[in-house]
């Protein structure tokens, strides 16, 4: 069963809530809440968890096979002692933060036992939980917000990151066992647990390691910061279903990064983030950090100062950040341009549309590594070119049907690592910016025309360079012709419209207000047959 059957099976079980009152807003935190029970209990079972985090009482054996009243107030009971650690009698149930920052204000909306017996019920018909926690109850979490915003239309409420990217990103930026890993924009700790997963991946599941260095990776290699706390409850149940357990916050502490909770963060080797989009808000958190020098009301372009100042001299970063960025001017241009001084701006990845859940969002990654090439401690005139990858132009509109995989990531990979080294294995490279050669033509670059609007773009260019999806552009380039803009692109979308062969505007207007006559005469019609019948 994968993870997207199991998430149809949970949304199933919203027509029970909603037979209890409970409203679509409400769907999801009332699920998830005996869901980290359940997920806790499989785990324990199948030897994920070495140690059951839940105290006795407290556990799905406390709720599986229970009917009736008791099992509302046993409930109820547990949601209580999982938050403050105490029984209503003031017994102590548990000491620790990590389990009540999970149920902080924990209360169930539930009124009738038979509806949760239901649910308890259906979750112990899913026989098959290992793709659940596997992928993590972020996964989970995110394919239930994504039902619950095709339901109800109103929007997922904030944007979440396609594993595909994530994971890419972080093959990119290699993490390594020993260093500081944070996002300030966490979500449900997606980054974090990726890149936990990845070092895994390379330490066979942290064995390599001595005890030391293994309990720094369980309580202070992932750092997080979440605003929302709903959202930092489902982070931190991921976080400890994958083994990791932060200080004593958790991975994943409460607060605004862009105020003092990320002022309050250690400087980092890395880090990976989606800051949200939008500018509501942005300005009065940013206004607050004396630490960031340009004052904003831009909440990205607040985050990309906060990373890159809270980067360690030769810290490296991977962030998804809107186009506006790229191009904004007036203190978008000062950002990018301290950006630029400070770290060595790499490379720049051009995401396709279509990949979040607002449709037509346009997004980019950005690569960088505080310092330059030679020299971590460098902190003027770091980057010297910045490549960028086109994955957008006449890409495939991705959504359910075209959905976005790693397979559309491994060109960029590819290049993004430079296959020049010897035997090497670009995977388990840091990046060879001294190697890395232009020209890269997948998904039938070579097909795609060339926008001749970008003339600076393709100038002094060969034909076949000018079709490339991958291109360097030097820092005195950018500087002296796009005017610190990072806004680049030279290829033609098919589905462009060229303004020089667009009518003139009376023609245009004309053929408009044709088309609107014939429309009302079309109602007008219409309007009569009606008549006529009735």
């Amino acid at each position: 069963m994968t993870s997207n059957d199991i998430v149809q099976k949970l949304w199933n079980l919203c027509d029970v809530l909603r037979d209890d009152g409970i409203n679509y807003s409400d769907y999801v935190t009332e699920l998830v809440l005996l869901l980290f029970i359940k997920m806790v209990h499989e785990n324990t079972e199948a030897g994920v968890l070495k140690k059951h985090p839940l105290p006795e009482g407290c556990r799905w054996t406390d709720l599986s096979g229970k009917s009736g009243i008791n099992l509302l107030d046993d409930y109820k009971r547990i949601l209580l002692a999982l938050s403050t650690g105490k029984d209503a009698d003031g017994t102590l149930v548990h000491e620790d933060p990590l389990i009540s920052a999970i149920y902080a204000d924990a209360q169930t909306r539930l009124r009738e036992p038979r509806h949760l017996e239901q649910i308890i019920n259906r979750f112990d018909e899913i026989k098959d939980w290992f793709s659940a926690s596997k992928d993590g109850l972020g996964d989970l979490y995110e394919g239930l917000l994504e039902k619950n915003a095709n339901e109800t239309k109103s929007g997922a409420g904030q944007y979440f990151t396609p594993r595909a990217l994530i994971n890419s990103m972080v093959r990119c930026i290699r993490p390594q066992p020993g260093e500081v890993i944070q996002d300030p924009s966490a979500g449900t700790a997606g980054f974090l647990v990726a890149a936990d997963q990845y070092m895994r991946e390379q330490t066979d599941d942290y064995i390599d390691l001595n005890a030391k260095d293994a309990d720094f990776q369980r309580n202070k290699a992932f750092v997080g910061v979440e605003l929302v706390p709903n959202t930092r409850r489902l982070a931190l149940m991921n976080c400890l279903l994958h083994g990791m357990e932060g200080d004593e916050e958790g991975v994943i502490h409460l607060g605004n990064a862009l105020g003092d909770a990320g002022k309050a963060l250690p400087k980092a080797d890395i880090i990976l983030a989606n800051p949200p989009f939008g500018t509501s808000k942005g300005g009065e958190a940013s206004n607050t950090r004396d630490d960031l020098t340009f004052k904003t009301s831009n909440k990205q372009l607040a985050f990309l100062q906060h990373i890159y100042r809270n980067l360690k001299p030769g810290g490296r970063a991977a962030v998804v950040l809107p186009d506006n960025v790229l191009f904004e001017a007036g203190v978008g241009t000062d950002v990018r341009r301290d950006l630029m001084n400070k770290c060595n701006l790499h490379t720049i990845l051009r995401l396709p549309t279509g990949i979040f859940y607002a449709q037509g969002v346009k997004t980019n990654v950005l690569f960088f590594t505080k310092g330059s090439a030679t020299d971590k401690h460098q902190e003027e005139n770091c980057t010297q070119n910045v490549w960028v990858y086109d994955l957008r132009t006449n890409m495939p509109s991705f959504g359910k049907r075209t959905p976005f995989t790693e397979n559309h990531l491994s060109p960029f990979e590819s290049v993004y690592f430079s296959h020049s080294r010897a035997g090497g294995n670009p995977v388990d490279e840091m990046p060879d910016l001294a190697n890395r050669k232009e020209g890269e033509y997948s998904f039938d670059a070579r097909e795609i025309d060339v926008d001749t609007d970008a003339v600076e773009e393709n100038k002094d260019v060969n034909d076949e360079l000018a079709h490339s999806r991958w291109r360097c552009f030097s820092r005195d380039w950018i500087t002296n012709t796009k005017g610190d803009s990072l806004d680049i692109s030279w290829l033609k979308d098919k589905d462009n419209v060229d303004a020089a062969s667009l009518p003139e505007p009376d023609v245009l207007a004309r053929e408009a207000k044709d088309e609107l006559e014939a429309a009302v005469s079309e109602l007008e019609g219409l309007l009569k047959a009606l008549e006529g019948v009735e």
